[in-house]
């Protein structure tokens, strides 16, 4: 009788596999890795934004293991994704901070997924083309909370006591990271590489925790492509694992983002407006990164002229932040000091001015394409007549783009 009350408080304290406790955090994070990487290649990517198909073996065990970890449903996180992009930073928005307030995504971006979730005209609506097989209907969906008590049975069983608490941990793993952190903080702060129709930001350039999920911002500008990284600097672990199940034959990329192919400098015609709108927001990405330069100059000269401290430091520093945006995403708070940078310098007013005439070569619906090539002709003439050194550079790489 002792020797069978021993062996169930040994099983109590460490379970059948009577793990150390760095093995515990290695497999904690091994099997957290592993729901994160479910979430962005299987849920993500390949259902809610077909940017690659992933054969039968990773389809079905990435399902299986969802339903073990999250309980989550196929159709209704691809729904709401999908909901979330087509009504980005709107009231209808399931989880925007920008008008549900950064406090409430965070705290509860669980509780906004379970509400929409159970709105049917979300999920009729945005879950076409998800999985519907037998399995499907019959188990992960009918029987959703049953796989999550399933994985608290195993971890138990498997390490004892410390078995709960690595399942908790796994419970909170995809709401605290991806329900709070991406879709709060990966709306409200971080960097911007593309000037994408929302407040999208990319939160770190290496990020191993959350699957590539924090290049938000490339992902917002880029919906459809498999791959969110685009800097040289930048990685995306979730790009890594596809284009290894592609060597192996288990997936297929369907898309990437587009990238500006550029040759000789030649007239620009209709090859090289085709090249404008498709990378559209690369080639604006460009012309920020020129805008930037022109305020750094005027800070320069007004640092050597009044310093520091001068209100007009001030006013070209706010100039710099905020002058290469779309001007709804421009506070109204610094309308003011941008007008008057404008005002003082011709050449920063003539970059903005020109950024805007360049930009509705693609906003303009009523225009025909022979108007738009001779308008994108006269606006490199007139770039490349400016006497602006960054205008020049620009017009020229961009004579030389073609798609």
């Amino acid at each position: 009788m002792n020797d069978i009350l021993n062996a169930l408080i040994d099983w109590v304290g460490s379970g059948l596999l009577g793990f150390s406790f760095w093995q515990l955090v290695i497999y904690t994070l091994v099997v957290t890795h592993i729901t994160i990487a479910a979430v962005t290649i299987f849920l993500h990517r390949c259902q809610a934004h077909r940017a690659l198909d992933l054969g039968p073996i990773p389809s079905h065990f990435f399902r299986f293991w969802l339903w073990l970890t999250t309980g989550m449903v196929t159709r209704e996180w691809v729904a709401i994704h999908r909901k979330h992009h087509a009504k980005c930073e709107t009231e209808e928005d399931p989880h925007s901070p920008q008008t549900r307030g950064l406090k409430k995504v965070l705290a509860e971006g669980a509780e906004l997924y379970r509400a929409e979730a159970k709105n049917a005209e979300t999920i009729a609506k945005y879950s076409r083309g998800t999985p519907d097989d037998w399995i499907e209907r019959n188990l992960y969906t009918r029987y959703s909370w049953q796989g999550v008590a399933l994985m608290l049975i195993i971890n138990v069983t498997l390490f004892g006591a410390a078995g709960a608490t690595i399942w908790a941990i796994q419970m909170a793993w995809i709401p605290i990271w991806a329900a709070g952190v991406i879709n709060g903080i990966g709306h409200y702060w971080g960097y911007r590489n593309f000037e994408a129709p929302d407040a999208s930001t990319n939160l770190t350039p290496w990020t191993l925790i959350v699957g590539g999920e924090e290049l938000h911002n490339n992902h917002h500008t880029y919906p459809t492509s498999a791959k969110f990284s685009v800097k040289p600097y930048e990685f995306d672990i979730g790009w890594m694992y596809i284009r290894g199940l592609e060597m192996l034959g288990m997936a297929k990329v369907r898309k990437t983002a587009p990238k500006l192919s550029l040759g000789e400098i030649k007239p620009a015609d209709a090859r090289t407006l085709e090249a404008l709108i498709a990378n559209r927001y690369e080639v604006m990405a460009t012309y920020a990164r020129g805008l930037k330069a022109a305020c750094a100059a005027e800070l320069a000269k007004i640092q050597a002229e009044s310093g520091k401290h001068s209100e007009r430091f001030a006013q070209f520093k706010q100039a710099q932040r905020w002058l290469h945006r779309d001007e709804d995403r421009i506070p109204p708070a610094v309308h003011g000091d941008l007008a008057h940078a404008r005002a003082a310098s011709p050449v920063i007013d003539k970059l903005v001015t020109m950024r805007e005439e360049l930009r509705q070569m693609w906003t303009r619906t009523n225009v025909s394409a022979e108007q738009l090539v001779a308008d994108l002709q006269a606006w490199c003439r007139r770039a490349e007549e400016s006497g602006i050194a960054e205008l020049q550079a620009f017009s020229m790489r961009l004579r030389a783009a073609h798609a």
